[in-house]
């Protein structure tokens, strides 16, 4: 979970948990609902994606579909500053400057012509330096990381390509997200996806052989989020 350094209006004062609608009292249960939760919106939202604007509003559809069981202000921007929940964490932008960088992140994909048309190396490079960007701004006050991962994945597949999130979380993932905005180096984020980047078929050779495992891509572990 992100931290702060003062009062924060997201939290329940008695449990010391995120508010939420399930009546959850304590982490673990908050994680379980959630991790069960946001996973069955998943499934739904992979057979109706929000529309693929590739700029903030895609990123708050996403959050509200996923997160609409659980938290009440789902798909609304954070209105704290926050920092990684580990010690010396770094903050992330501050809330005042969220919008007008992550109009510079949209604006900076579509230069890029939103990946297409890359060779694998270049894709990689490409998207590890907007997955960085991204992921600094963390517009939500929490969720981020399974947002980033629904967002990149339908960047990936419109631009040829497939990931298998499976393999990234734990101490290798946050590693190269803390060497990459501390940094500003984005070897082990390249390194990353180096593992999981894979030629997607052609829309035609899609069948539901292949949604499926797509749906096995995406999965990702309760309550793990990549770069949180």
């Amino acid at each position: 979970m992100d931290s702060t350094e003062f009062s924060d209006p997201y939290l329940d004062p008695e449990t010391g948990i995120l508010r939420n609608i399930i009546g959850a009292r304590t982490q673990i249960a908050l994680d379980e609902a959630e991790g069960d939760l946001s996973f069955a919106r998943l499934l739904q939202l992979m057979d109706h994606p929000p529309r693929a604007t590739g700029d903030l509003e895609e990123l708050r559809a996403i959050h509200r579909y996923l997160f609409q069981d659980v938290y009440p202000w789902a798909g609304e921007l954070r209105t704290v500053d926050i920092r990684k929940n580990i010690e010396g964490g770094e903050p992330f932008l501050p809330v005042s400057m969220i919008e007008r960088a992550a109009a510079h992140v949209a604006a900076e994909l579509r230069t890029d012509h939103h990946l297409r048309g890359m060779a694998r190396e270049r894709f990689i490079e490409r998207l590890a330096h907007h997955y960085d960007q991204l992921n600094y701004v963390h517009p939500f006050r929490e969720g981020n990381g399974r947002v980033q991962r629904v967002f990149w994945n339908r960047v990936a597949r419109d631009a040829g390509w497939q990931l298998d999130w499976r393999g990234v979380y734990g101490a290798i993932n946050d590693r190269a997200c803390r060497i990459a905005a501390e940094h500003r180096d984005l070897g082990p984020l390249k390194e990353m996806f180096d593992q999981i980047v894979t030629l997607a078929p052609s829309l035609e050779e899609r069948d539901k052989d292949w949604y499926a495992a797509e749906r096995a891509r995406l999965s990702f572990p309760i309550k793990h989020d990549p770069c949180s």
